[in-house]
């Protein structure tokens, strides 16, 4: 890989940036150490890389002069949602500024009849629904985290509803953004198809901030549902499980939801949301629809559990028991920890296709017994994703070095079964080195994008593609 060469520190052009920023934005340009700190924060094993700065703009020409007087200057610039990424994206391994999107938190328009809405980048998920409730309305990818939707279209996020609705990739229309020269462009409008140019939102979908800075976002929008419906089967083992799953999908079961627990998971689950669940691998699901269409989804996916091995399948449409299932499983990764307290969890994941799931998750069980490791394992399984929490004391070199190496591992089988290293955590700084054994040649491709576009290689440098290069 010889696209672009990683960029020394420079720490002369951060310093002029920052005395700049600091005149025009007062006390908006923040370099206290706990706010920095905070800005680097990666919920892994990775090392907290502070930036120099943390910057709060108000609006896209904020955003703009700031990139600018960066780009200028040739000062890293780091942007920060939520801070609730999982590889490694916030950090800021070369320091600069942390672009804090926190203040761009404008819902701009609904547009009920067209089911579409323009948002800010830093509107979280659930102030989106919450805002679109009393229209019937609702935005379903649903990572589990309250994060910004800015952040969530960076890093190509998906989560619980995506086996029906998609990812982000599949429910964003269009976009504004600020190019790495300053520069605002927007790359299409709010219809629902277009044959316009390249494809520049998918671009910089899952670009993780690599490429420009998500200002603004239109937004695919559906209507709430006449009639949901949870469900819970549980199953003698999580190949059984999976083959359920597998058979569900075939069958064309318009799933809304189907999530994947092991049995300490489930453990975990019933000491946490003190539930009642039986402590063998646990499938939930969901169902939309009309009244009588629920209904006839949860009872084909009853059949089909029963010739799995399922039993105790137990479906229900009431509004707090449905809520109460599923806050438990949002709450997963609170659950696992209290399984080893003091221990850190390091969240994993990766996605094959749904025909070589059960074989997956199988071997990577048997790998955690192997190894001698604490992992539940949790999956939006109706596509293929699933994800295993290493319980690691952070204190025991030889723990950390287990944890990587079965990561690594897990990441290799998911490639050798054509699947992926990542279905939605996103490389930034763990999974750099699986994204050139995964993509192999278009690796390179995509750094050459990144050095067109980012010449002076300011944008979130030294994450994904440009994280390994010579």
């Amino acid at each position: 890989m010889t696209a672009m060469k990683p960029l020394p520190r420079n720490a002369a052009g951060i310093e002029k940036a920052i005395g700049i920023l600091g005149q025009s934005f007062g006390d908006r340009l923040q370099t206290g150490v706990a706010i920095r700190e905070q800005h680097g924060h990666t919920t892994s094993w990775l090392e907290n890389q502070p930036p120099d700065a943390v910057a709060f703009p108000r609006t896209a020409a904020e955003v703009a002069e700031i990139v600018r007087i960066c780009a200028e200057h040739r000062a890293p610039v780091i942007p920060f949602g939520t801070g609730t990424s999982l590889e490694g994206h916030v950090n800021a391994p070369l320091g600069g500024i942390s672009l804090d999107l926190g203040g761009l938190n404008s819902i701009l328009a609904v547009h009920a009849e067209d089911l579409d809405c323009v948002v800010q980048p830093g509107v979280t998920r659930e102030a989106l629904n919450t805002h679109l409730r009393d229209q019937g309305l609702f935005f379903p990818i649903d990572p589990g985290a309250d994060a910004s939707l800015g952040g969530m279209a960076a890093t190509r996020a998906s989560g619980t509803n995506a086996v029906r609705y998609g990812t982000m990739r599949d429910n964003v229309l269009a976009l504004e953004a600020v190019m790495p020269d300053g520069t605002v462009i927007r790359t299409g409008q709010r219809a629902r198809k277009s044959s316009a140019g390249l494809d520049l939102t998918r671009l910089l979908i899952g670009s993780e901030g690599m490429l420009g800075i998500i200002t603004e976002l239109t937004l695919k929008l559906h209507g709430i549902p006449e009639a949901i419906s949870s469900a819970t089967c549980s199953f003698p083992s999580v190949a059984a499980a999976c083959d359920a799953v597998i058979a569900t999908i075939q069958m064309g079961v318009p799933v809304a939801r189907i999530e994947l627990l092991d049995a300490l998971q489930v453990r975990a689950v019933n000491a946490y949301s003190k539930l009642d669940l039986p402590e063998t691998p646990l499938l939930l699901l969901e169902f939309h629809g009309s009244e009588a269409g629920v209904a006839e989804q949860a009872e084909t996916f009853g059949e089909i559990a029963t010739d799995d091995g399922g039993s105790g399948f137990v479906w229900t449409t009431k509004p707090e028991d449905r809520t109460r299932l599923w806050r438990a499983r949002h709450d997963a990764y609170w659950a696992a920890l209290g399984l080893r307290p003091g221990a850190k969890g390091i969240a994993t994941d990766v996605c094959v296709p749904i025909s070589r799931l059960a074989e997956c998750v199988t071997q990577a069980q048997d790998k955690i017994a192997e190894m001698g490791l604490i992992a539940p394992i949790v999956g939006h399984v109706g596509d293929g994703n699933f994800h295993t929490l290493l319980l690691i004391d952070m204190s025991n070199t030889e723990e950390i070095a287990q944890a990587e190496r079965f990561v690594g591992w897990l990441n290799d089988l998911a490639i050798s079964m054509e699947g992926t290293c990542t279905g939605e955590h996103g490389i930034g700084q763990g999974k750099a080195r699986y994204l050139a054994r995964e993509m192999g040649p278009a690796t390179e491709v995509m750094a050459r994008i990144k050095a067109a576009l980012d010449p002076c290689g300011i944008m979130n440098p030294q994450k994904a593609w440009e994280a390994f290069l010579d």
